[in-house]
């Protein structure tokens, strides 16, 4: 998954994507445990989507986080 796809996605769609990509992460990892897995590089690619996923998530957490505090500070009038 690239980058420009997840900037365009919700925060609730970053969510579930991360909880898809986990799911598939957890199976790949039993197949290739039990010797099933067709390609095991695939482990790698997920690994590091699950970390895409997640630093786009904190990202948007910390902007809504700023959000209320630049309205807060741009509400008080000047004396």
């Amino acid at each position: 998954m690239k980058a420009e796809d997840l900037k365009t996605k919700t925060a609730d769609e970053l969510q579930k994507l991360l909880l898809d990509t986990r799911k598939a992460q957890f199976n790949l990892r039993f197949q290739k445990t039990s010797g099933q897995a067709d390609n095991p590089s695939e482990i790698r690619k997920l690994r590091r989507n699950v970390a895409r996923i997640k630093t786009f998530l904190t990202q948007r957490r910390k902007e809504e986080a700023a959000a209320p505090k630049a309205k807060k500070t741009s509400s008080k009038k000047a004396a």
